[in-house]
């Protein structure tokens, strides 16, 4: 029900770049063999004319804060409902106006080898902003929440804004800001500065993304003195999306909730 619901209320998705040429159409590639996460399949789609797509909270819970959702997929798919409806539901249950970008993919790379998916990613923030009156949301609380390889795109938006920085950011077991074997350094493309937004992490130590890629953003968000949140799990692997388990990592969302209110983005 609460699905169907997210589903009924979701809006018309807007095409970032209208003005050019229509990419291949979006395509579901999907299969049987996929493994299963909590008993379901995941979505793997890819994109080549991304689109954002919004779904309001509900009247009576509305906080004004909304977080655009990055999801995951190595560059190659999105994991379009693990890491991205499924989120909105959530996030819709406590107040939060939500949207799906679906940026492009697949390519050879993440930036800096590839600008688009940057590209896409400040300009969902500025379409958000630009239609804050219409969707009624609050321009200076837009934030965003990055899985995996969108949790890469989150950090390289967090410190390549172009003028659509973000108020704060999520980032659920992100990939890339590490380049393995080098597990002390991170990427200089995503290594965050004054500016950098308040973030919120969460990881799992036997990830098989490595958890330095969290351990190693926290220590440089505090060096810079960003307000930032880690939390750290023994077991939880990777891709888990909010999918129950009886793991105590599956609890990350009132976590995060928690800390939205910690910052002021909930009141």
């Amino acid at each position: 029900m609460q699905v169907l619901l997210l589903l009924l209320l979701a809006q018309t998705p807007l095409r970032l770049w209208p003005d050019a040429p229509k990419g291949a159409a979006e395509q579901d590639t999907t299969t049987a063999k996929d493994a299963l996460i909590a008993g379901k399949r995941v979505e793997r789609i890819t994109v080549a004319d991304p689109t954002l797509t919004f779904y309001p909270a509900p009247p009576g819970i509305n906080s004004g804060a909304a977080v655009i959702v990055f999801p995951g997929g190595g560059y190659r798919i999105l994991a379009s409902d693990l890491e991205g409806t499924e989120v909105c539901t959530w996030l819709n249950s406590i107040g939060v106006n939500c949207a799906v970008l679906k940026y492009r993919v697949p390519n050879a790379g993440p930036y800096p080898q590839h600008k688009e998916d940057l590209e896409d990613a400040q300009r969902a923030v500025r379409m958000m902003r630009e239609h804050a009156g219409e969707w009624k949301i609050d321009a200076s609380r837009v934030g965003v929440l990055g899985f995996s390889a969108g949790g890469h795109l989150a950090a390289a938006l967090s410190n390549h804004p172009e003028g659509a920085r973000p108020d704060f950011v999520v980032m659920i077991y992100p990939g890339l800001l590490v380049n393995p074997p080098d597990l002390e350094h991170l990427r200089p493309e995503v290594m965050p500065g004054s500016e950098t937004p308040p973030t919120f992490l969460v990881q799992a130590e036997d990830d098989p993304v490595h958890v330095e890629n969290t351990l190693l953003y926290y220590a440089a968000l505090t060096k810079a003195k960003v307000p930032s949140e880690m939390h750290v799990f023994a077991k939880g692997g990777h891709g888990y999306g909010l999918r129950p388990s009886p793991l105590p990592i599956t609890d990350w969302p009132q976590l995060a909730g928690k800390w939205l209110r910690t910052i002021g983005v909930l009141k």
